[in-house]
């Protein structure tokens, strides 16, 4: 350590006799390799550059994810649910909210840039109550692909829990939207439940 102080002191003294801008030699900033090994970071290369992983090699399998969050609304707009719908002036809030969701599905791979774009074979995104505050969004994304939807279910859990957010924000701006997880994910090397 003290090798280390002296090196440091006379790196900035001597800038001040000549009234240089001190410069440090050493740079103790942790890089990408020693936070996370680059076998967890497979989107980087050895370089860390970004980069879509080549999935050309793995087979194709079936693959479904689900994703779910929460929404809380609030127990004044929780009470206004008729029949599984909630209805405003800008229409049906669920079922405009489940339409976007499966369209954020089908467009992750245009939001998120390193994925892969997919054909999905389904995506379906279900909104029920959770308690007498919050609705649970689940979304299910499957695709018989090289790599999985685990991002379409998320997108889809992401795009409709936003839409319901803007369907109901004049009657409650306080809307939270909160614990977006993979909730299971089948298919390819490992099969996942949360």
């Amino acid at each position: 350590m003290a090798l280390l102080e002296a090196c440091l002191l006379i790196h900035c003294i001597r800038p001040l006799a000549t009234r240089q801008r001190p410069t440090l030699l050493l740079d103790f900033r942790p890089t990408l390799h020693t936070i996370f090994p680059m076998a967890d970071l497979s989107h980087l290369d050895d370089f860390n550059q970004p980069r879509m992983v080549d999935v050309s090699t793995k087979a194709e399998t079936v693959r479904v994810a689900t994703a779910t969050c929460l929404v809380s609304l609030g127990r004044e707009l929780m009470s206004q649910m008729d029949d599984g719908e909630l209805r405003n002036k800008k229409g049906p809030v669920l079922h405009t909210a489940i339409l976007a969701g499966i369209g954020g599905a089908k467009k992750t791979s245009d939001l998120i840039p390193l994925c892969h774009p997919l054909p999905l074979d389904s995506a379906k995104i279900e909104i029920t109550p959770h308690d007498d505050e919050t609705l649970l969004v689940t979304a299910t994304a499957k695709t018989t692909s090289r790599t999985g939807v685990e991002m379409e279910a998320l997108t889809g859990a992401s795009v409709a829990a936003l839409t319901l957010y803007d369907m109901c924000k004049a009657a409650n701006p306080a809307i939270v939207i909160s614990d977006l997880k993979l909730a299971r994910k089948t298919g390819g090397k490992s099969d996942y439940t949360a």
